[in-house]
């Protein structure tokens, strides 16, 4: 199952923030299986296009989108204090991945590449 309404909503102070997550998921994915890894952790998914995905929980909301090449793009809305336990969430499913997380003027607060 890649679909689910199951899960915690986005916390409300986090629903206007701007974006301030970026990243690369690495590797031959389909992002269908990838919606499905974080359905199965508790998380929300849709769909948000054909082949697009928008998975969440309370501390974060991001689009799963696939690349022009083998990899998946994600962007959103992470609390930033999290950013470690989406890390962890991604070695988890046993995802290659790099994480850009920016402060509220748009500069590079943190990295986090696995």
């Amino acid at each position: 199952m890649d679909t689910s309404d199951d899960g915690p909503d986005l916390a409300p102070g986090l629903r206007e923030t701007d974006n301030n997550l970026c990243g690369v998921l690495r590797g031959r994915l389909d992002v269908s299986a990838v919606a499905g890894h974080f359905v199965r952790a508790g998380w929300t998914s849709r769909s948000s296009s054909w082949d697009a995905y928008e998975v969440g929980t309370s501390w974060c909301r991001v689009d799963l989108d696939p690349a022009a090449g083998p990899d998946i793009l994600l962007n959103g809305v992470i609390a930033p204090d999290r950013l470690d336990t989406l890390a962890t969430l991604l070695s988890r499913f046993g995802l290659s991945f790099g994480l850009e997380l920016y402060d509220d003027e748009g500069g590079l607060r943190r990295e986090i590449t696995a």
